[in-house]
């Protein structure tokens, strides 16, 4: 019975947390070409909407690359920071904490300079508050997310009655 409630416990604290988490977007740098040298990423980020919450990931192959943060003269002038501030892993991944204007690197070589591999995004707050009223794609958009969490709730609630 122990077992039991302890899986009905787990199930109900996954089906409350998952709803809110669906929330936020990862993104895979350059989608299937990843983080690499001759590819325009201003023309993959254009129209991408990006959020507080969401994921930028980096995929590249070990030692071929590195992902540097930089502000806005860094990334027009490709001015790598020290060293010990790039990410390495080849799969490097940066949630996206406030908004505003975000700039990446490459910080290998003159990946930057000759190559083009830099980055340029635009983050927006995480609830955007509309000027206009919503369409009604974006009202049913925000529709369903309430769905979704009441849903989430009510399983759990359930879940945790029948625990007991």
């Amino acid at each position: 019975m122990a077992l039991h409630r302890s899986i009905f416990i787990i199930f109900a604290l996954i089906s409350t947390i998952v709803p809110a988490t669906t929330l936020a977007k990862e993104f895979i740098v350059g989608d299937e070409k990843g983080w690499t040298i001759n590819f325009n990423y201003q023309a993959w980020a254009e129209g991408k909407d990006f959020r507080v919450g969401d994921k930028l990931v980096f995929k590249y192959p070990v030692q071929a690359h590195t992902v540097l943060k930089v502000n806005g003269t860094g990334f027009q002038d490709c001015i790598k920071p020290p060293a010990n501030e790039a990410l390495t892993s080849g799969s490097d991944e940066i949630v996206l904490a406030t908004p505003g204007r975000k700039w990446y690197i490459c910080g290998v070589g003159k990946h930057c300079e000759s190559a083009g591999q830099k980055l340029f995004i635009t983050v927006q707050p995480q609830s955007p508050a509309p000027a206009i009223a919503p369409s009604p794609m974006q009202a049913m958009a925000v529709k369903n997310t309430v769905y979704q969490l009441f849903f989430g709730i009510l399983v759990a609630a359930v879940t945790l009655a029948l625990a007991f």
